[in-house]
């Protein structure tokens, strides 16, 4: 296919894109990705944690050479999409670890004297791309009904691989050289009119389109708020995560027991963190622009009830998820998100919640954080159900959560 008829399918693609809800499109090459040399040493230096899939000989030669993935690619079709963000009026520092008042300031009622609380009383924080509807569920359909346009318009098949945030490619670094936008400092595509707030996609096409001009410009400038706001420091100088201590690491990739040093430095985030994200003066400077109506947020997905997570049997959390995001955490790591975001708090009302999650939750994982928040609450009473615990649990790990807990409490 030659350019000059390639130019009027590139333009129509365009339109189709946009028609379908995709707000930004370019078209790059399929050549090795600026910053691939990067990804190796950030790998080498072991900061993708348990991301076993990242440091595979596959993973490197597929995003060295997407031809790996298509061999007949020619093209490759980035798209990007908004979705709605974090309350940018919101203080960041209200979404950070909360330290509750002096123990010796607190009153607590007996366990038969609890009033039965307000289930808005505690409420965690969610990422914001995972208040609405899975964005792979909703962007696969309108994948597949671009790619029928295209074999359409050439009038027959196209060889193609599409991926959602899947697929073994380097997708910011493609975007940038797509024309889509520059790669910020917190390690996000920024476009200079939509902030960062961003899905992206791609196409690998057999096609031969012209290739848009990369976003050169880096407008960061001197601003450090995205470095300065994350609690764990893990945004590294070469725009690049430590994902060990990412919030949105631990509470989503990480499957495991979280580090008892990193717990309060997750507050009160229960699925990801946009913290990075709200301080962005980019993402300040256009936070009204219109969101695509299949992401508008679930009930309570801004600040869900902490004390209604804490009690989702399996069949509840895969109702309730069944739609969303969320679901790839599975129930067991939520509610160990929940039950740290609980301790953060730091607030009595929580007691009685974690005293049942104590004694009948079946995933020790649960217990044990659980175990650890009411060590952080440290009132009379959350000693008391950690004491009765001793007697009940027989599963060594939560056994030492709760002696650790009984530790800090003291």
């Amino acid at each position: 296919m030659n350019l000059a008829k390639s130019g009027s399918l590139k333009q129509a693609i365009q339109t189709e894109a946009n028609r379908l809800g995709f707000q930004l499109v370019g078209v790059t090459t399929p050549d090795t990705p600026p910053h691939f040399e990067v990804y190796q040493k950030w790998v080498g230096d072991g900061l993708q944690g348990n991301m076993d899939y990242l440091a595979t000989g596959r993973a490197f030669q597929r995003r060295a050479d997407p031809r790996k993935i298509l061999p007949q690619c020619h093209s490759i079709l980035v798209l990007g999409i908004r979705y709605a963000s974090s309350d940018i009026n919101q203080s960041p520092a209200s979404l950070a670890p909360q330290i509750p008042a002096p123990r010796t300031a607190q009153i607590t009622p007996s366990p038969a004297s609890f009033p039965s609380p307000d289930p808005s009383s505690l409420s965690g924080h969610i990422a914001s791309y995972a208040w609405g509807t899975d964005y792979h569920k909703v962007l696969a359909k309108r994948m597949e009904s671009l790619i029928h346009f295209i074999e359409s318009q050439v009038g027959n098949p196209v060889a193609n691989r599409w991926y959602i945030d899947t697929g073994p490619i380097m997708e910011r670094d493609l975007a940038q050289r797509a024309g889509l936008g520059w790669i910020g400092k917190n390690t996000c595509l920024i476009h200079p009119q939509l902030g960062s707030c961003l899905f992206i996609a791609e196409i690998l096409l057999d096609l031969d389109l012209e290739p848009d001009a990369p976003f050169i410009a880096d407008r960061c400038g001197n601003c450090n708020r995205c470095l300065e706001a994350c609690p764990t420091s893990c945004i590294l100088p070469n725009r690049t995560i430590d994902s060990r201590i990412c919030i949105s690491y631990l509470t989503i990739e990480y499957k495991g027991v979280i580090p008892l040093e990193l717990r309060p430095k997750i507050g009160s985030w229960i699925f990801g963190c946009d913290l990075c994200q709200q301080v962005c003066p980019w993402n300040q400077r256009f936070g009204s622009q219109p969101i695509d109506l299949s992401f508008n947020p679930f009930q309570d997905a801004q600040k869900p009830s902490l004390l209604q997570e804490i009690s989702l049997t399996n069949p509840e959390f895969n109702e309730k998820f069944r739609h969303r995001a969320i679901s790839r955490v599975g129930r067991d790591g939520y509610l160990r998100n929940v039950a740290i975001a609980l301790g953060n708090l730091g607030d009595p009302v929580a007691t009685p919640y974690l005293k049942s999650t104590m004694r009948s939750d079946p995933a020790p994982i649960v217990r044990g954080h659980a175990a650890w928040a009411l060590g952080q609450i440290g009132d009379p009473f959350s000693r008391s159900v950690l004491f009765e615990s001793l007697h009940t649990e027989n599963d060594v790990y939560v056994l030492k959560e709760i002696q650790e807990a009984i530790r800090v409490s003291d």
